[in-house]
């Protein structure tokens, strides 16, 4: 895996950048009729490493492919959609609602030695799992010492 340089900023924009929507979103709430928790949410991601490849598990039950978008640009992975709200019930008979809904956009640094051109997606039970190969000539070659 790259190594990358600790910049002590880079978690200040980031708290900033949530901070910012977390304000967006609240005011969003006051002029809207929609529950709040129909408003925003981010799908729970698990991120591993195998030798050959970079492994990246999204949740995101109950949406469909075509409302998910993937993309790679400068070794940043970009996934983003959006769950919409379908009221279900031909009234407004809701007793709670706890599910969130509403668009998303997570994005994580990728290290150079992914293979883009390889790079597949599959969506099966609300599990979106993407593989991101490494390139061959970069995985860790081990050298056995002769006796």
């Amino acid at each position: 895996m790259a190594v990358v340089r600790w910049d002590p900023f880079r978690d200040l924009n980031l708290l900033q950048d949530r901070m910012n929507r977390l304000f967006e979103d609240a005011s969003r709430n006051w002029k809207s009729d929609e529950p709040a928790s129909t408003t925003t949410w981010s799908p729970a991601v698990d991120i591993f490493e195998t030798e050959s490849e970079i492994v990246v598990k999204a949740e995101v039950p109950g949406m469909e492919r075509k409302d998910i978008t993937l993309n790679l640009e400068n070794n940043v992975l970009t996934l983003k959609g959006e769950r919409r709200f379908l009221k279900e019930a031909k009234e407004e008979n809701y007793h709670r609602i706890e599910r969130s809904y509403g668009g998303f956009s997570r994005a994580f640094s990728i290290p150079a030695t992914v293979d883009e051109e390889k790079i597949r997606a599959d969506y099966q039970d609300g599990v979106l799992k993407i593989v991101l190969p490494k390139k061959e000539q970069l995985r860790p070659k081990q050298i056995k010492i002769a006796e």
